[in-house]
């Protein structure tokens, strides 16, 4: 007579890939806990068959350019609204082994799910670099040029040659082919995992200059305009890192 698993047993199987012949011998069983873990195990199922095809859906434009045989980078940015702090962007390059389906645009994921996947999209990316444009030249050139100008410095920082690049919403200045997307952190693998690791590292900024300038909440508020960051420049004044251009900014210079 064969042993009946126990529900305690099935549950680990069930962790372990079960074959065919698992599923259909515990479908049968009609303890009321086996088929509890059953439709779990689907409904599991069906979520990771959905980013799989999520994830292949937002790899389109990469592999039209591998089956070109070219080399692709995604490109995005972080902090063009805060109203202190640098504008971040990253570039990234993956082939086709790149497997992490998690992978999205970061306003989709929570901080937690960001920085805990930062090292593992590090190493599995085949490069990726940063650019950062700071506060002063913020200033001196706008937000949206500072933006380009942070994109290009990622551009120029990679290590591998490049043959094209997808960049979320924008433009670059180079002399590169360039894809111009629309969302493009919503549609494209790369850029994701750029807007991922860019907006991971200013985050990180941000926290080393909430030890220097405390008072502002940088290190709850990435240097966005919170009630706690307005409070602290109404008490303490601007600091080297704030934005003498943007509006909220400019009535404390005096």
């Amino acid at each position: 007579m064969t042993k009946t698993e126990t529900i305690i047993e099935i549950k680990r199987l069930l962790f372990q890939q079960p074959s065919s012949e698992d599923i259909a011998r515990w479908q049968a069983d009609e303890r009321i806990g086996v088929q509890k873990l059953l439709r779990q195990y689907e409904k599991k199922q069906e979520k990771i068959l959905f980013q799989q095809r999520a994830f292949n859906k937002r790899l389109n434009f990469e592999r039209k350019a591998w089956q070109q045989g070219k080399v692709v980078a995604g490109i995005d940015e972080v902090g063009r609204g805060p109203l202190a702090g640098p504008v971040v962007a990253a570039a990234v390059v993956i082939d086709d082994s790149f497997d992490m389906t998690i992978v999205h645009d970061s306003k989709q994921l929570s901080e937690k799910t960001r920085q805990s996947i930062d090292t593992e999209i590090r190493e599995k990316v085949v490069d990726f670099a940063f650019g950062v444009v700071d506060a002063k030249d913020i200033d001196r050139l706008n937000i949206y040029e500072a933006s380009r100008v942070a994109m290009r410095q990622s551009v120029e920082a990679l290590s591998v040659p490049i043959d094209g690049l997808l960049i979320d919403a924008m433009t670059v200045d180079l002399e590169i082919p360039q894809e111009k997307l629309i969302k493009g952190d919503d549609r494209s693998i790369s850029i994701g995992a750029a807007s991922i690791l860019a907006k991971n590292y200013r985050d990180n900024l941000m926290k080393d200059f909430a030890q220097q300038f405390p008072g502002y909440g940088f290190e709850h508020n990435a240097g966005y305009g919170t009630a706690e960051h307005l409070a602290g420049l109404n008490t303490l004044g601007i600091t080297p890192i704030h934005r003498k251009s943007f509006a909220p900014v400019k009535k404390f210079l005096n």
